[in-house]
């Protein structure tokens, strides 16, 4: 009985699954990944195309100045408990770019005056009378930031009076005597900064600011030109500088006649004096166009020309 063969279903399992994969010494060695591994390899699909808005710096970055201003200026009116700290943040003002908003000011206002009329008329003056009014509202909002004790430099308050009585030269002298009174109020109120600026001015390093630079000159020409309304920023100024003895300088003849007559002899211009040229007749202002205009109020640091004895 033990010669007798074994039948097929007898043959042992280990036979009949010599077959399968994992018994083949080609896989031996070899350890099949994890089940997961299939599903991590599959390239992951993007999402369907949708809108969305854009996120705020990206949006910041397209709008425009004008555009800017006119969102702080919404945002500030409906939360106005952020106005206080927007104005804490923001960048304080130069004299460079007030004085581009102010001849931005000027300008629209130059513009606005009729073709083929008189400059001076009353009908000149009803068609820039809004933009006339503009630009006094402007200088009369921006000239309480450079003045003390907000403004500490003298230099720079007297730097931007100088520019804006320039500005109030500027502007035309209408037939009818009412239409003057925006000038002559203006006037007024530059007078009373010019004071205050020099009073300040000469407590500090013994009014070092007023002794060089020629602001006896340029105030005394300002005055002239206003007819008379700076007297008392004159007058300031003169109690301000007191008897200093200094060499004479040469100026235009009736500057200095007017000068002598204000300042006296003890009282002259220091060694250097400075000019400032904007185009001071209304007629040059006319002829130049807005650009020569902006360099020339921009350009040079603050567009001082200085001239030597």
């Amino acid at each position: 009985m033990s010669g007798r063969k074994r039948k097929a279903s007898e043959e042992p399992d280990q036979d009949r699954m010599s077959t399968s994969p994992t018994a083949s010494p080609s896989f031996g060695s070899r350890l099949l990944p994890p089940s997961s591994t299939p599903r991590s390899l599959k390239r992951s699909r993007t999402g369907a195309a949708m809108g969305r808005p854009l996120a705020l710096p990206r949006l910041l970055e397209t709008l425009s100045a004008e555009e800017m201003r006119e969102l702080l200026q919404n945002v500030a009116d409906q939360h106005p408990e952020l106005q206080q700290e927007i104005v804490a943040k923001a960048p304080r003002p130069s004299i460079e770019s007030t004085l581009s908003v102010l001849i931005k000011y000027e300008d629209d206002f130059r513009e606005a005056f009729p073709l083929g009329n008189r400059p001076t008329s009353d009908y000149s003056y009803n068609r820039v009378r809004q933009h006339l009014l503009q630009l006094m509202d402007a200088l009369r909002d921006y000239t309480p930031h450079f003045l003390p004790p907000q403004e500490s430099q003298a230099i720079v308050s007297l730097n931007y009076l100088d520019a804006v009585t320039n500005t109030l030269h500027r502007l035309p002298s209408w037939d009818s005597y009412q239409h003057q009174r925006h000038r002559n109020e203006a006037y007024d109120e530059i007078a009373k900064a010019w004071a205050l600026v020099i009073r300040e001015a000469s407590k500090r390093a013994g009014g070092f600011h007023l002794h060089f630079g020629g602001w006896d000159q340029k105030l005394v020409e300002h005055n002239q030109k206003s007819g008379g309304r700076l007297e008392e920023a004159v007058h300031e100024l003169q109690s301000a500088l007191g008897f200093m003895q200094a060499g004479a300088s040469s100026v235009s003849p009736g500057v200095s006649d007017e000068r002598e007559r204000v300042f006296g002899s003890s009282c002259s211009q220091a060694a250097m004096r400075s000019n400032w040229e904007l185009g001071m007749g209304g007629g040059e202002v006319y002829r130049e166009d807005r650009a020569s205009r902006h360099a020339r109020v921009l350009g040079q640091g603050f567009a001082w020309r200085w001239y030597g004895d």
